[in-house]
């Protein structure tokens, strides 16, 4: 049956059909429990839902420090550190952000599907710094969750490759899915998925898998004259697909320096490209429509002291 929420409710089409299943929804007129979701109705009766109390998540609070661009009663923006995993899983239940935001939201917190747990609309990678928003409330996170679905939202990051994307190269004029756009754009229009090989990697695939768009550009370039050995390059996601810019810049055979999944191990010349520890991968804006007020908001977040450092040092080396 189709169930018209009021926006201010904060139910999702999954969770009024969970309460249907769970007998949380009668009719108005009737006092009649409802407990199939696929009842067809003919349409303007009214029904009567009883939300039960969230539960309390699974999760455990930690004190963990936390920096905060932006925090209301409806959502929080943090600036994530590299080496923080966002969610709980397998093999890391403790210390992740979410463990933090149970215990720095506490009882700002309101249910998210049920539970009294943060909304992770979106997540970056471990070894990723930089900034995601979170909902505190369904109603925070169905609006946000509405705008990664329309591709709405600006997300800009900033990596340090393997050597320098060129119009001139004859391979990634050759490649599917890969075009130029003006000003030195390189999109990356493909799909992504598994690696039938690796299932802990993703790869662009012919077919299968999901639509992902990557804009990349080159900010700066580093090494010797005549050729790239890194280069700053801004990306800009139109969709999110797990590990998209990793996948894409090593589909476009520049991978991100410091990534020891997508990158083949290859001597570099410079000990500090060749050592550094973690991908070169970095959120550095955010731009979304608040989803209870409508205000644009946009947070920036400087690059963190381990990327400051290593540019500062291909800098050097660009003026040597």
């Amino acid at each position: 049956m189709a169930v018209a929420a009021p926006d201010g409710a904060g139910l999702s089409r999954t969770r009024l059909q969970r309460l249907i299943e769970e007998g949380a929804v009668r009719m108005a007129a009737t006092g009649a429990t409802l407990r199939d979701p696929r009842l067809r109705v003919s349409g303007g009766e009214e029904v009567e839902v009883a939300l039960p109390p969230p539960a309390p998540t699974l999760a455990e609070a930690e004190d963990i420090p936390l920096v905060i661009a932006w925090e209301d009663d409806d959502l929080i923006v943090i600036d994530k550190p590299a080496g923080l995993v966002v969610h709980p899983a397998p093999g890391a239940q403790a210390g992740t952000l979410v463990n933090a935001l149970l215990h720095h939201c506490g009882e700002s917190l309101s249910g998210v599907g049920g539970r009294i747990r943060p909304g992770i609309v979106h997540r970056i990678d471990k070894d990723t710094s930089g900034l995601l928003v979170v909902a505190k409330n369904d109603a925070a996170h169905q609006g946000l969750a509405a705008q990664f679905a329309a591709h709405t939202l600006e997300r800009r990051y900033l990596a340090v490759t393997r050597g320098a994307p060129e119009p001139s190269d004859p391979r990634l004029a050759g490649l599917p899915g890969v075009s130029w756009e003006p000003g030195g754009v390189l999109k990356l229009a493909t799909r992504i998925g598994r690696n039938p090989a690796d299932r802990k990697r993703m790869a662009v695939l012919a077919e299968g898998g999901k639509h992902a768009v990557t804009r990349a550009r080159v900010l700066e370039r580093f090494g010797p004259t005549g050729g790239a050995e890194a280069a700053l390059v801004e990306c800009r996601l139109e969709t999110g697909r797990t590990h998209q810019i990793r996948a894409h810049l090593a589909y476009a055979g520049h991978p991100l320096v410091g990534d020891g999944v997508y990158a083949r191990r290859r001597g570099s010349g410079d000990p500090v490209l060749a050592g550094f520890p973690r991908q070169a991968l970095h959120a550095a804006s955010l731009g979304f429509r608040h989803p209870r007020t409508g205000t644009d908001m946009r947070f920036e977040a400087d690059l963190p002291p381990d990327l400051a450092e290593l540019l500062t040092h291909l800098r050097r080396i660009r003026g040597a």
